[in-house]
C-alpha cells in the first residue's frame, strides 16, 4: 500500500480523505489543511491524523494528493515533487499554462509520476461508450449548474467547462484550429455562462456550453460521426447510442429504414450499453496507485491537463475580444 497524505481538507478533501481510507491500495497517513481550526475539527470528527505544517506531512508519504484551491496548486505541487513525491492534483492542473509547464518539467526531473483529477474520465457512461466514439465530426455539450458561490473564484470555463474540453480533447485525434467564444457575467466578475466553438484541424467542430446560473444541472455530451449518433449523460450516468447500416435486402417488419434523396436505404439501430456503476472520485486516485506500482502512464497526464487548460485559456482570451 501507498502512504498518501492529503494536502486541503475543504469539501471536496474532506470527500478524498474518506475514500482513500477506504482504499485497498492507499494508507492514509493524514492530512494538512491552511485553516488549523477546520483541521482540528475533521481530525476530530473523523479521526484522520492532522499534520501542522506541510513539510511534516510530504516527509511522511510516498503520494500528495493535492485538493487545496486552485491558486496554490503550483505552490503544493512543486514542494511535493522536489521532495521526490508523487502528485495527484485537482483540476484544473494550476492557475496559469506557465505554472503546468513547469510542474511537467519538475515531475520530469525528479522522475515522479502525476495525475490530474479530470474526474469525468471515470464517468461509467463515458468509459461504457469511449470505445465507440472514433473520429467524431460534430460534438455537442451542455454542462449547466446551479449557483453555488463556492465555484465563482475562477471563471465558468476554468470550473465547469474544463470537464468537456478535457473530454473532448481525449476523443478528438486532432489538434485544434480555432476558438470562438463569448460569455456574460451575471452575478459574479467573471462569465458565469459561456459558449464556446473549437475547430479542429481534422475539420471536427466542438461546440461547448457552460453555465453555474440554470434552474436545473445538465451535463450530456453528444458524439455525432459517420453512421452514428453517442450521447452521453454525465449526470445520469446514462448513455445511448443510434448506429447506421445498410439496410438489408428484405427488412423484418420491425425493422426502422430510412432511404435517402439517392434512394440509398440505411436500418438504424439503437442501443443502451452496459453502464458499469462506479465511485468515479476512487477509481481515478486507484488508478494512480495502479500507475505508480506498476511504472504506465496515468490515465489523466500532466501533460494532458495542461493542453486542457491551454484550452480554456484559449477560450478565454475570445471571450474578452
Amino acid at each position: 500500500m501507498l502512504k498518501i497524505g492529503v494536502l486541503g481538507a475543504g469539501h471536496l478533501g474532506k470527500i478524498h480523505l474518506r475514500l482513500l481510507q477506504q482504499s485497498e491500495k492507499y494508507e492514509l497517513v493524514g492530512f494538512y489543511d491552511e485553516n488549523q481550526e477546520n483541521g482540528a475539527k475533521i481530525a476530530a470528527e473523523f479521526g484522520y491524523k492532522q499534520f501542522d505544517t506541510i513539510a511534516k506531512l510530504i516527509h511522511a508519504v510516498d503520494v500528495i494528493d493535492i485538493v487545496t484551491p486552485t491558486l496554490s496548486h503550483y505552490k503544493c505541487a512543486k514542494v511535493s515533487i522536489k521532495s521526490g513525491k508523487h502528485v495527484f492534483i485537482e483540476k484544473p492542473i494550476a492557475t496559469t499554462v506557465e505554472e503546468a509547464e513547469e510542474i511537467i518539467a519538475l515531475a520530469n526531473e525528479y522522475k515522479v509520476k502525476g495525475q490530474v483529477g479530470h474526474v469525468e474520465r471515470f464517468n461509467p457512461a463515458f468509459i461504457a461508450t469511449k470505445n465507440m466514439i472514433e473520429n467524431p465530426m460534430f460534438i455537442e455539450t451542455h454542462r449547466l449548474a446551479e449557483f453555488n458561490p463556492r465555484g465563482t473564484d475562477v471563471p465558468v470555463v476554468l470550473d465547469l467547462m474544463i470537464h468537456d474540453i478535457d473530454a473532448i480533447l481525449s476523443v478528438v485525434n486532432s489538434k485544434v484550429k480555432n476558438i470562438n467564444a463569448s460569455g456574460v457575467s451575471v452575478i459574479s466578475e467573471t462569465p458565469d455562462i459561456a459558449n464556446a466553438r473549437i475547430e479542429f484541424e481534422n475539420g471536427c467542430v466542438a461546440n461547448l456550453t457552460s453555465s453555474r446560473i440554470s434552474m436545473k444541472n445538465m451535463r450530456k455530451t453528444r458524439f455525432f460521426q459517420k453512421d452514428a449518433y453517442i450521447s452521453v449523460d454525465f449526470l445520469e450516468k446514462k448513455c445511448e447510442v443510434v448506429k447506421m447500416k445498410d439496410a438489408p435486402e428484405v427488412p423484418g417488419d420491425f425493422d426502422m429504414i430510412l432511404q435517402n434523396a439517392e434512394g440509398i436505404k440505411k436500418q438504424i439501430y439503437f442501443s443502451n450499453p452496459d453502464v458499469q456503476q462506479n465511485n468515479a472520485i476512487l477509481d481515478e486516485l486507484e488508478s494512480f496507485a495502479d500507475a505508480i506500482i506498476n511504472d504506465t502512464t496515468p490515465v489523466v497526464t500532466l501533460e494532458q491537463a495542461t493542453n486542457a487548460l491551454r484550452v480554456a485559456y484559449q477560450i478565454i482570451e475570445s471571450m474578452e475580444k
